[in-house]
C-alpha cells in the first residue's frame, strides 16, 4: 500500500509532508489522544486507526493514529516529542525501543499528558499498557502450532519486527522456552531474525534462509506482514511442503496463502479492537475512574486489570486457518 492509498483510508489525518509523518488536530471542546503507530501503511495498522477513530467518536475523544514512514525508533520519538509541543491530552504509543522511547514519554508525563501504551508492557513513562492477549500465551501457542505442523522435530526459526520491538522479542522469548521444555527433538536454527514488519524485507530473509539452512523444517513470524513475506519466499521456492510457517497475521491479507496451504496457521487479535481499547482505557483515565477488574471499559467489557503492573489484557486470541479465516475476513479483519 502506499502512502496515497494510506491516506484516503485514514481520511481522519492529514498530511505533513515535509516531516514525513501525519499530524492530527483537535476538535474544538474535547480532549486529543494521538496513538503513534510504529509503521504506516501496513494493513493491521490501517485496520487499527478505524478503531481508535470509532472509539474516539463514541467516547467523546478527539482521536486519531499516526506513525513514521519508516520502522525508526528516531521518527517516533519526533512525533512524540511534536505532540508534547500541542499538549495534546493523551498520547498512545506502541513503541519500537523501550529505551529510546523512555526519556520523551517521561518528559510527556511531566507536562501532564496521559501515556497508554500497546504491546509496551516494560516500557517506562507510561501510565497504563494495553495488550489484546497474554503474551506468555501468544508466544507459546504459536510454538505449539508450529510443533504440531513440524511433527515436533527438526530445525526452525523465529523473526521479531526488529531485535528492540518489546512484545515481539518477549513473544519470541516465551516460544522458544516453551520448544526447549516440551519439544526436545526440535532445535531454533539461528539466533532470531528482525524484518517480520515488512513483506519485501522478511520475503529476502526467507529466500537466504531457505539457502543457509538446508535442514529448515518451520518458522515463526511475530509481525504481520512477516508470514506474507515469508509465505511469498516459500510459494515462489515451491517450499511450503517442506517448511512449515505458523504466525502473527492478519486474516485479509494473509487469506489466499492460508487457503493454499503455505501458511499453516496465523494469530492475531481484532486489531480494530486494540484501536479502540487504547482509547477506551484513555476515557476511564480521563473521567478519573478506579482500574480494576470490575471496571467496565466503554465499549469493550471487563479486562484482567494488574495495578501494581498498570497493564489491562483484553483476552482476544484468533486462530486463522482454513476454517475460520473467511469469516474474519467478512467481519473486516
Amino acid at each position: 500500500m502506499d502512502r496515497r492509498q494510506t491516506l484516503k483510508l485514514m481520511g481522519a489525518f492529514t498530511v505533513g509532508a515535509s516531516a514525513g509523518w501525519l499530524p492530527a488536530f483537535s476538535a474544538e471542546n474535547k480532549p486529543k489522544m494521538v496513538v503513534v503507530h510504529k509503521l504506516l501503511g501496513i494493513p493491521a495498522i490501517t485496520a487499527m486507526a478505524k478503531g481508535v477513530v470509532k472509539a474516539g467518536q463514541d467516547l467523546g475523544i478527539d482521536a486519531s493514529l499516526t506513525g513514521p514512514t519508516a520502522i525508526d525508533p528516531a521518527q517516533q520519538i519526533k512525533i512524540v516529542e511534536d505532540l508534547i509541543a500541542q499538549n495534546v491530552n493523551v498520547i498512545g504509543l506502541v513503541p519500537l525501543d523501550v529505551a529510546v522511547c523512555a526519556p520523551t514519554l517521561k518528559r510527556a508525563q511531566a507536562a501532564g499528558i496521559k501515556v497508554i501504551t500497546l504491546e509496551g508492557a516494560n516500557q517506562d513513562g507510561r501510565d497504563w499498557n494495553v495488550d489484546m492477549v497474554d503474551e506468555h500465551v501468544f508466544g507459546e501457542t504459536q510454538m505449539k502450532g508450529l510443533a504440531r505442523e513440524m511433527k515436533e522435530e527438526g530445525d526452525y526459526i523465529v523473526s521479531v519486527g526488529t531485535l528492540t520491538t518489546p512484545l515481539h522479542n518477549r513473544w519470541a522469548d516465551y516460544a522458544i522456552a516453551y520448544q526447549k521444555e516440551h519439544y526436545p527433538k526440535m532445535r531454533l536454527a539461528a539466533d532470531r531474525f528482525p524484518g517480520a514488519d515488512e513483506i519485501d524485507v522478511s520475503q529476502k530473509t526467507v529466500l537466504d534462509i531457505i539457502k543457509a539452512y538446508p535442514n529448515l523444517r518451520g518458522m515463526i513470524f511475530f509481525g504481520a506482514n512477516g508470514p506474507i513475506g515469508a509465505g511469498n519466499a516459500l510459494r515462489q521456492t515451491r517450499m511450503w511442503d517442506k517448511i512449515a510457517l505458523v504466525g502473527t497475521c492478519l486474516p485479509s491479507q494473509a487469506q489466499s496463502l492460508i487457503k493454499d496451504g503455505i501458511i499453516r496457521e496465523g494469530y492475531f487479535w481484532n486489531v480494530i479492537d486494540s484501536g479502540y481499547a487504547m482509547v477506551s482505557v484513555a476515557k476511564v483515565m480521563l473521567d478519573g475512574a478506579p482500574f480494576s477488574n470490575d471496571t467496565d471499559f466503554p465499549g469493550l467489557g471487563k479486562a484482567h486489570v494488574d495495578v501494581p503492573g498498570k497493564s489491562v489484557v483484553f483476552n482476544q486470541l484468533l486462530f486463522i486457518n482454513a476454517k475460520t479465516v473467511d469469516e474474519m475476513v467478512a467481519k473486516g479483519l
